[in-house]
């Protein structure tokens, strides 16, 4: 348990339509690397398949939900604080 604690999920979404998305983890705080660079703009990642989706500047789609972009590459998400224990 304390290590699952310390590990963000394999895959996240900051879109709350998605299956994907968990707002707990998401409150903690998930940063991500994509091939060593410190991304801040993630809308969605999976670490086992190695992908990211990133916001394609300001455009949107019909549904007013950013276009995305995505990009193929090592995954490293990690948590910005550290877990209290409960």
């Amino acid at each position: 348990m304390a290590d699952q604690a310390a590990t963000p999920p394999d895959r996240l979404s900051t879109d709350p339509s998605s299956p994907f998305y968990d707002e707990a983890t998401l409150s903690r705080g998930v940063g991500v690397r994509f091939k060593g660079a410190e991304k801040t703009n993630v809308e969605e990642y999976s670490v086992s398949e190695g992908w990211i989706r990133v916001a394609a500047g300001v455009a949107r789609d019909r549904h007013g939900n950013p276009l995305t972009i995505k990009l193929n590459g090592a995954v490293e998400p990690y948590f910005r604080d550290v877990a209290s224990p409960d």
